[in-house]
Order: structure tokens, then C-alpha cells, then sequence
């Protein structure tokens, strides 16, 4: 299987700044699009941004101009560089990919969660 693993959340104050990444690894994989969502307290999970694998993003409305996502396949990594960040920015972000991996000589699809982090946005 795939295990993503996001980092880079904390405590900000508003407008402040904020860099998540998300790093996969494990077995052979063939990532396609990527995405970043959020869920705060007593809300569904929503979706923040996603980008494909040749690196278009598209964004949520309350997002644009403040959040940039991007991707480096190289190294099997996504970003979310989050600026002018407000109280409603506060959620367990979470990052998210779609695709397929390699097990027994076969493959299989892929939709694989990151464990979230968390981004507090208070002064």
C-alpha cells in the first residue's frame, strides 16, 4: 500500500503563514491527482484544493489568492503554502491521492489518507 504522511501545521495568528506538505511512500505507486481537504470542528470534511499530475491545480472559492498547492513527483511530495490565514482557516487538514499501486505482480487503485495535522489560526 501507499501511506501519506502530512506535516507543517501549528499554531498562526491571522494573516500569518503556514507550509503543509504531504509525502508518500511505501510500495510501487503511480500517483494521478492529488488533494488537499480540511475538517473543523462539528463541519464535514471539505475540499481545499487539488492538483493534477501534471501540476494544474484548482482551488475552493474561500481559498483563492490566499493558498497555493503544488507538487514535486519527484520526490513524491505536496505542498499547500497557505498565507493571509483567518480564524476559519482553523481544521485538521488533510492531503489525499488518487491512482494505483503495485502488490503481487498485480495493480490495484489507489486512494490513499494522510493521518491529518492540525492548523490553529488564533491570536
Amino acid at each position: 500500500q501507499v501511506q501519506l504522511v502530512e506535516s507543517g501545521g501549528g499554531l498562526v495568528q491571522p494573516g500569518g503563514s503556514l507550509r503543509l506538505s504531504c509525502a508518500a511512500s511505501g510500495s510501487i505507486f503511480s500517483i494521478n491527482a492529488m488533494a488537499w481537504y480540511r475538517q473543523a470542528p462539528g463541519k464535514q470534511r471539505e475540499l481545499v484544493a487539488t492538483i493534477t499530475s501534471d501540476g494544474r491545480p484548482n482551488y475552493a472559492e474561500s481559498v483563492k489568492g490566499r493558498f497555493t498547492i503544488s507538487r514535486d513527483n519527484a520526490n513524491n511530495t505536496m505542498y499547500l503554502q497557505m498565507n493571509s490565514l483567518e480564524p476559519e482557516d482553523t481544521a485538521v487538514y488533510y492531503c489525499n491521492a488518487n491512482g494505483r499501486y503495485r502488490s503481487g505482480g498485480r495493480w490495484y487503485p489507489l486512494d490513499s489518507w494522510g493521518q491529518g495535522t492540525q492548523v490553529t489560526v488564533s491570536s
